[in-house]
């Protein structure tokens, strides 16, 4: 298999930390996150989105979005419960993943990480954004040790990626004490990679 990755890709690392449970053999090309002037030419027959990751299965089929592939590769393990509440209740965090959280704590990264200068209302709103889905974060943590059915599964996977880092965008973890101790917990996962990896 074939991964379109970028290092520095919360959602990347999403795919190569499943990878890593599961220890799954698979090639990576590394594409800028900046400069994406040579994504039509490398990705455009293979995802209308120009995004990574990207993954080309050993068939040729081709995967993208992050959580998609996360789903794919969970089915059948212990990281996506065979139980139809609990898979809907994964699938939960997975949206809530990529529409309340990345959009504020990953963007914000990737504004320090390349550099970029927001306004003060662009700042403001990734501030807001991020604050509230770190305190839903918290609220939710602070009675379970994992986000689904007290164990981990992918919808920790997915929730981690750019929870970890969220101190990169400006985002404290201070006073996320349950946010804490459930990152902690992840990186003890047996199997577990940094981001850099």
């Amino acid at each position: 298999m074939l991964l379109y990755d970028n290092h520095h890709s919360g959602n990347c690392y999403k795919v190569r930390l499943l990878f890593a449970h599961l220890g799954v053999p698979y090639d990576r090309h590394e594409l800028d996150v900046i400069d994406r002037s040579n994504r039509p030419a490398v990705l455009g027959d293979l995802n209308p989105a120009l995004r990574v990751p990207t993954l080309v299965l050993d068939d040729g089929r081709v995967l993208a979005e992050s959580d998609a592939i996360l789903f794919y590769f969970a089915e059948g393990t212990p990281y996506l419960p065979e139980d139809r509440f609990e898979r809907a209740h994964v699938l939960q965090w997975l949206f809530f993943e990529q529409y309340s959280h990345e959009p504020y704590i990953a963007v914000a990264r990737f504004w320090a990480i390349a550099g970029i200068t927001p306004s003060d209302a662009q700042r403001e709103e990734k501030r807001r954004g991020g604050r509230a889905a770190l305190a839903a974060l918290e609220r939710h943590l602070a009675s379970r040790r994992f986000l689904v059915a007290e164990r981990y599964t992918v919808a920790d996977i997915a929730l981690y990626a750019y929870t970890h880092v969220a101190p990169e965008g400006g985002f404290g973890l201070g006073e996320y004490p349950h946010v804490r101790a459930w990152l902690e917990r992840v990186a003890a996962q047996p199997g577990h990679v940094p981001i850099t990896a």
